[in-house]
């Protein structure tokens, strides 16, 4: 497998450090985790869903937590529920903890959460600041005399 080496744009960029550690994770072999299964979907332009497959699973034994650009969900089974039960035959529903990761870029927050029929749904949005918004800037001609005319522009208070 070959390597990226990032180090000449180490010392020519600032503040793309958490750019490039991301680009090193994803060049670096991990274990792939498959459980439980998830869709990520856009519902708008400014506007995600991401729904995780959490049967079997209670409010109470999920968490989501939102940490520096990472959603972190997590699900643990309490250990004696099942066995008030009896004795399982077969068991085909996971009952196995899990911790699923996802990066997320600037400005995106969690608008909310919701569990209906097993599915675990979280509702994101990118909401962009005004001050990073791109604004239209009036240009003006030269007056009669031709003379230069400065351009300004508005600034938010």
């Amino acid at each position: 497998m070959r390597h990226v080496d990032f180090s000449p744009l180490y010392r020519s960029t600032v503040g793309f450090d958490r750019m490039f550690t991301m680009l090193d994770s994803l060049a670096q072999p991990e274990q792939v985790q498959t459980y439980p299964p998830y869709n990520i979907e856009s519902t708008g332009e400014n506007s995600y869903r991401i729904t995780m497959a959490v049967a079997g699973f209670s409010e109470s034994e999920l968490s989501i937590e939102a940490r520096e650009h990472v959603l972190t969900v997590k699900g643990e089974k309490a250990e004696n529920a099942d066995q008030a039960n009896g004795e399982f035959l077969y068991r085909g529903i996971a009952k196995r903890a899990f911790e699923r990761r996802f990066q997320l870029a600037e400005y995106v927050e969690i608008k909310g959460a919701s569990l209906e029929n097993g599915l675990l749904h979280v509702d994101l949005v990118r909401e962009i600041p005004e001050t990073m918004k791109p604004r239209r800037i009036a240009i003006s001609a030269a007056g009669p005399e031709g003379g230069r005319k400065q351009i300004e522009a508005e600034t938010v208070n």
